[in-house]
């Protein structure tokens, strides 16, 4: 038992983390990209804030690619799932979903915007909130192939991890304590997300 508790106590906290934190992140991005209703944009600036709080060389590095390639993926696996849907002749529990996830409005602009400038919608649609789904049906009803699609949405993931990996960077930078910055991190990103809903309701009560 000695050596066990030995072993234990040579064990940095921040190789465990490690060890538990990347295929958490990873695995958690990826179901987020499948099923969106997780908050992703928070897991990946509360990641970042534990990165950016320790030693390890290279964490917010790991971070980056963790995020990006779980968000890469899990939205590559939706639009073919998506393509699915729509080649067959009863559709798919998959493309119910995006679709009840895209308001007409929203899809019109979509569709509008795409049929204008192509993949940089597609980029950008990340970078706002709750504007990914509705410009991946916008491409399902385009007929995008499918390598066109990842061509477009490779830059808007790794965009998409910037931009929330800075805000966790930001929220870890304020306070001392990693869950003092996780915190912070976290009601940005809720603030952010909320922001734009916000502002159409805004809107459409002033023009009532």
């Amino acid at each position: 038992m000695t050596w066990l508790a030995a072993a234990s106590t040579a064990v940095p906290p921040e190789t465990t983390q490690q060890a538990l934190g990347y295929p958490s992140l990873f695995l958690l991005v990826l179901i987020g990209a499948l099923v969106p209703v997780v908050p992703t944009g928070a897991l990946v600036s509360s990641a970042a804030v534990v990165a950016f709080h320790q030693t390890a060389p290279f964490a917010l590095a790991l971070v980056f690619v963790t995020a990006s390639l779980a968000a890469f993926l899990g939205d590559v696996a939706l639009y073919w799932l998506g393509r699915r849907g729509m080649g067959s002749k009863n559709g798919s529990r998959w493309l119910a979903a995006i679709r009840a996830r895209a308001p007409e409005d929203r899809l019109a602009q979509a569709q509008e915007k795409l049929a204008g400038h192509g993949v940089a919608v597609l980029v950008l649609s990340r970078l706002v909130p709750a504007g990914r789904i509705p410009v991946m049906l916008a491409c399902l009803m385009a007929r995008w192939p499918l390598r066109r699609f990842v061509r477009g949405n490779l830059p808007a993931c790794l965009a998409w991890t910037v931009t929330y990996q800075l805000i966790g960077i930001l929220g870890g930078s304020l306070f001392p304590e990693p869950w003092e910055g996780v915190a912070a991190a976290v009601a940005l990103t809720v603030l952010v997300s909320a922001a734009p809903g916000v502002w159409r309701r805004l809107r459409g009560t002033a023009a009532r």
